[in-house]
């Protein structure tokens, strides 16, 4: 599905980074529908008072995992996703320049689930492929590279075993554009 919300990336700067986000619209709701719609910048923002606060809001994020495993692209990878806002990582501002944002429908109160991990890695493993750069230890939180401000991926998602779902994939048969 492609969002308007992206542009190109700045020249000469190399993708590098992950960052894993979470997401629920409305708060507590798993479908991939409202994210489509405000990713897509179509989201009817009267259809449930929490989100009247996203009124003009224009974000996006390269992939999203749903709870089934599904995973869909709104952002061609080698364009610059608004997914990050203001950001750093390692001393550098404004992510969104070099990483590649993947979104997980989800909330901090309830786990993700067994398909979530399985493709999020599959996912990632595919990216590292693509971006050599990009190793086990340049995928982060949204939490990491906006500390304060941003929660997510959130207390829900279990690190250590996203990493040895990534350690167990073995081959790539997951296309990135």
């Amino acid at each position: 599905m492609p969002s308007p919300h992206c542009d190109e990336r700045p020249t000469g700067v190399a993708v590098d980074l992950i960052v894993l986000h979470a997401i629920s619209l409305p708060p507590g709701e798993f479908e991939l529908d409202c994210v489509a719609d405000l990713f897509c910048g179509r989201l009817d923002c009267g259809r449930h008072p929490a989100l009247a606060e996203l009124e003009g809001l224009r974000v996006s994020a390269h992939f999203v995992v749903d709870r089934n495993g599904v995973i869909t692209q709104f952002v061609p990878v080698g364009m610059r996703a608004w997914h990050a806002g203001e950001s750093a990582w390692e001393g550098r501002a404004r992510c969104n320049d070099f990483a590649i944002g993947i979104e997980m429908i989800g909330d901090e109160r309830r786990p993700f689930t067994d398909a979530q991990y399985r493709e999020c890695a599959r996912l990632c493993r595919a990216l590292m492929r693509r971006f050599p750069a990009i190793g086990p230890g340049r995928i982060v939180g949204h939490s990491d590279v906006a500390p304060g401000r941003k929660w997510d991926p959130g207390r829900q998602w279990d690190w250590a075993r996203f990493r040895r779902s990534l350690a167990r994939i073995r081959r790539d048969d997951v296309e990135v554009r």
